[in-house]
């Protein structure tokens, strides 16, 4: 298969992969969640702490090891990302958009440099699965 067939393949940062939902929650109540306890394991894992600052590395129960490279409260957050079963560390970034109705927040996660199209369709459903459920957090 020649790399044109190829789904989510970039010659600059490999498969990559984007998810994005809308959720009823302002840009402030988004990060809130996606920052807290239990939002911060849906996506990341389980940590005992985790300082949302740029250069904070960190190592989840899991085995996710990475580092944050960018912290923009409320906006974004990008970071390597790498299982103990990974090779080479791909980049996750999460972003907090305005949605067009006022109260309403896009979250969406986007991950580069997975290093094939089997990845990259593990990662789709990862972050599909953690959109739905801190969307179900979100309601309790």
């Amino acid at each position: 298969m020649n790399s044109e067939n190829m789904v989510g393949l970039t010659a600059a940062a490999g498969f990559q992969i984007g998810v994005r939902r809308t959720i009823t929650l302002s840009q402030e109540k988004a990060w809130e969640l996606l920052t807290s306890p239990q939002g911060r394991k849906l996506w990341l894992g389980e940590t005992p702490t985790i300082l949302f600052e740029k250069g904070y590395a960190f190592c989840t129960k899991e085995g996710i090891n990475g580092v944050l490279r960018v912290v923009k409260p409320n906006e974004q957050l990008r970071l390597s990302w790498q299982p103990a079963s990974w090779a080479e560390a791909s980049t996750l970034q999460i972003r907090l958009l305005p949605a067009a109705s006022p109260g309403r927040t896009t979250i969406s996660f986007h991950q580069e440099k997975l290093d094939s199209m089997q990845r990259r369709e593990e990662m789709k459903v990862r972050w599909e699965a953690v959109l739905k459920r801190l969307m179900e957090l979100k309601i309790k």
